[in-house]
């Protein structure tokens, strides 16, 4: 987790720089190799011009500062329709909608939650699930998502 506190605290100046705002970022180190995720937001959408302009800033930046040791794969895109989210300020901004949790530990023998973000209180998500409410301390999550709506066909 340090690492990713990092790299965001790093980068973040980089990707505001091209006028962009970087919605998070997802680092693994496998081995050898590692790979960097980086999503960016802007007011109009992502598209690909906007992700190689940040692509090249965020590289001059690593290259710079080398905060990866070794060989790492550099991706960078929009969040897109199931976005990650990493802020409690990113969880308050999808009150109402569905979202996917995964925990770091079992809370009553499950890890994995999907229902509507009922609110953010304090450091607490309230997430329901069918008609259940469950309180979930946001240190507790591993991982959120937006479940992303499909469109259904009407028959």
């Amino acid at each position: 987790m340090a690492r990713t506190a990092q790299l965001q605290q790093l980068l973040e100046p980089a990707v505001k720089a091209v006028g962009f705002e970087l919605w998070g970022l997802d680092y693994h180190a496998s081995g050898r190799k590692s790979l960097l995720r980086v999503y960016i937001d802007g007011p109009d959408g992502i598209n690909v011009d906007d992700c190689a302009q940040v692509s090249r800033q965020i590289s001059s930046v690593l290259d710079v500062e080398d905060p990866i040791h070794g060989e790492y794969t550099l991706e960078v895109s929009s969040p897109g329709l199931d976005r990650p989210l990493y802020t409690l300020e990113q969880y308050r901004g999808y009150v109402g909608h569905r979202v996917q949790l995964r925990l770091r530990y079992p809370f009553e023998g499950q890890r994995k939650f999907s229902g509507v973000l009922g609110s953010v209180e304090n450091d607490d998500i309230l997430l329901v699930v069918d008609d259940e409410e469950y309180v979930l301390p946001f240190e507790s999550i591993e991982r959120g998502n937006l479940a992303a709506q499909r469109e259904r066909s009407k028959s």
